[in-house]
């Protein structure tokens, strides 16, 4: 299994697929899943792309330490995977969480970063106590309590009833990440605040956005789209939170439009 090691002694496990000397574009994951969530995307980048997705601490196949965390780790995390791996400077694209890493790394290491897509993210999500129960909820009763509500934020009604088997796939992801690293990553973006940060991003930068995701609703897209000079906005139709998986084709079509594959 891949993995490297971060500079406090977590293990981080991480995948390549797709044209092996294409530019590398990494995708990276939502609070709560792993990187099988970017199963629609592999084929279609990995005609163009060299592709790597990882799964952040806590989550998925790599270790999963005591927090809280910070996003300035999971930021470091990134860093050390870049730099275990050789990489100077990579593509991202990331969703929710991983769109919230792709900002870190936009303002904070901007030569790392060639474009950047930002996808159903946010750059600061308050009430402070509304992830301080979703982390002593997972603490206290695992995932497997907390999966059906974070289904209704990700996809819409009609998805899911529709295509069970995709929602089955994401409720194993969900229910398979451990209580503590949920509950810690929460505590994350908790006292995560980028507002200011993001003004300061200078790579090409793609917004996109479910039309109907409740979680990060279109509202904060327009603000990061606003916020990030030169930046791009595309809000996809019958999209919640997922949008990647719940209308695929037409999220490869935008995000390689944008990254010039």
């Amino acid at each position: 299994m891949p993995t490297i090691e971060t500079d406090d002694g977590t293990t981080l496990y991480y995948d390549w697929a797709g044209k092996a000397d294409g530019p590398v574009l990494v995708l990276s994951n939502s609070l709560g899943a792993s990187l099988g969530m970017w199963d629609d995307q592999v084929a279609a980048f990995g005609a163009r792309f060299r592709v790597l997705r990882y799964d952040d601490r806590g989550h998925g196949q790599s270790a999963a330490p005591e927090g809280p965390y910070t996003l300035d780790r999971l930021g470091k995390d990134v860093v050390a995977l870049l730099d275990g791996l050789g990489l100077d400077k990579v593509h991202w694209c990331g969703l929710s969480k991983g769109g919230m890493l792709g900002m870190w790394l936009g303002a904070k290491h901007p030569e790392r970063i060639e474009r950047l897509v930002l996808c159903d993210t946010a750059p600061y999500m308050p009430p402070a106590e509304l992830w301080n129960e979703r982390a002593a909820t997972a603490r206290d009763r695992g995932l497997e309590a907390m999966a059906p509500a974070i289904l209704e934020r990700w996809f819409t009604a009609p998805f899911r009833e529709q295509s069970p088997e995709a929602v089955e796939k994401v409720r194993a992801m969900i229910v398979a990440t451990p209580g503590e690293g949920y509950a810690a990553t929460c505590e994350a973006l908790r006292d995560m605040d980028q507002r200011t940060a993001i003004r300061s991003i200078e790579a090409p930068t793609l917004v996109v956005v479910g039309a109907e995701d409740p979680a990060t609703p279109p509202d904060q897209a327009r603000a990061i789209h606003q916020a990030i000079p030169g930046a791009r906005l595309a809000i996809l139709d019958n999209a919640a939170h997922l949008s990647n998986i719940e209308q695929a084709a037409i999220f490869n079509e935008v995000v390689l439009g944008f990254l010039g594959g």
